[in-house]
């Protein structure tokens, strides 16, 4: 058993930033003793992550990042290219690897903030805080107690909902014999894939290097489809669409992430939170997590710090979150052509303006004159049909 200020269960994308930012002394001078708990390694173990989003640069992560690109580009289903400079920001890749190795830098030598291995089976409120219960590689259990406990493990069950869609996806890391890439351009969309018959696809191209690149099929839906069919999709869309020469696969990432309007409890219990997707910060339209998960952790530990309850607000603004909620149901509905959609968004907004709406950090007069360039009508109606529809619970 160790007592601690904070207890970090679980050591993605939340829970490391959570760490890398309590790193900080807390008032007074104390530095904030902190247990990040994650799961031994074995079957348990999450393959490698890939994080992207935009900032400007002189981020804090930019010395790990894989890639960064100033250049971002979107195609049409006919073809049709919108590319542009989104000044100031450039969209960065981060690998969970690479950001892992980071955090763990930054702890080394900090005896206030350690690392712990086990398999957590509850967290929950005690006397006094939280606490962690779980076992470890060999079967001893671990009890931890803290006087915080922050939680991002994904729930078993989504939150009740008017619309589920889930953002899925397969990625190939390849390597071609010739150049045959941009490493200045970002294709950030590509509609060049065929539709499916509900929801949308689209192709996604990190170039690394002129030979090298992540190239991932995506498609927005209700639900994932088996691994055979995202590999004809990426073969075809390598082949036929990017018509990419000779070319091996060197690593493979694959993954679903939920876009909903259901509402993510940021809080357990009177002294346990919930953080990261499971604390509701994945952006519903999008599926873009890692720049609201910064904004999240640091309002956290910048509580912890002063000493005040880390109570925040929604990672998402109620403003934000109707549009997302809006734009789910007219995709899941079929009003509104998603590739159509978005590709039109790009092609008459600037590109700067529409990565804040994205990421959720436009002004209220940004979204306005956005939404105006959207198809009007079916969107009108869908905000009408939206208050009478009954939320309903999705299994993950």
């Amino acid at each position: 058993m160790r007592d601690a200020d904070a207890v970090i269960v679980g050591a993605g994308a939340a829970g490391l930033s959570l760490a890398y930012r309590l790193c900080a002394p807390a008032a007074g001078g104390r530095p904030l003793r902190v247990v990040l708990v994650d799961a031994p390694r074995g079957p348990l173990t999450p393959q490698e992550r890939t994080w992207c989003y935009w900032e400007a640069p002189g981020g804090a992560f930019d010395d790990a990042l894989t890639a960064s690109w100033e250049r971002l580009r979107v195609h049409g289903p006919g073809g049709e290219a919108m590319a542009g400079r989104p000044e100031p920001f450039r969209y960065k890749m981060l690998r969970s690897p690479d950001f892992e190795a980071l955090v763990d830098a930054r702890l080394a030598g900090q005896d206030a903030v350690v690392r712990a291995e086990a398999t957590v089976e509850s967290v929950r409120d005690v006397s006094g805080g939280a606490e962690v219960r779980g076992h470890d590689a060999t079967g001893r259990p671990v009890t931890l107690r803290a006087r915080w406990a922050f939680d991002s493990r994904p729930a078993g069950r989504l939150p009740p909902a008017r619309t589920t869609l889930q953002q899925h996806f397969r990625g190939w890391f390849l390597r071609t014999r010739r150049p045959e890439f941009d490493p200045t351009t970002a294709d950030l969309m590509d509609f060049r894939t065929p539709q499916p018959g509900h929801g949308l696809s689209f192709g996604y191209v990190l170039p690394l290097s002129d030979c090298a690149a992540l190239v991932e099929y995506t498609e927005f839906s209700r639900r994932a489809v088996e691994t055979a069919v995202y590999e004809r999709a990426l073969r075809h869309y390598t082949g036929q669409v990017l018509r990419l020469g000779a070319f091996r696969v060197t690593a493979v990432e694959q993954g679903a992430i939920p876009m909903t309007d259901g509402r993510f409890p940021r809080r357990a219990g009177r002294a346990v939170f919930r953080i990261g997707t499971a604390g509701g910060a994945t952006r519903p339209s999008t599926g873009y997590t890692f720049a609201s998960v910064q904004r999240q952790t640091a309002l956290i530990a910048a509580a912890l710090r002063a000493g005040r309850p880390p109570v925040t607000p929604p990672p998402h603004s109620a403003w934000h979150r109707t549009m997302d909620a809006v734009l789910l149901r007219a995709l899941d509905s079929g009003r509104v052509d998603g590739a159509e959609f978005f590709t039109g968004l790009f092609r008459t907004v600037p590109m700067e303006r529409l990565l804040r709406f994205l990421d959720g950090r436009s002004r209220l007069w940004e979204d306005v004159t956005i939404g105006l360039r959207t198809p009007v009508l079916p969107m009108l109606r869908t905000v009408a049909e939206l208050p009478l529809l009954p939320r309903r619970t999705a299994v993950r």
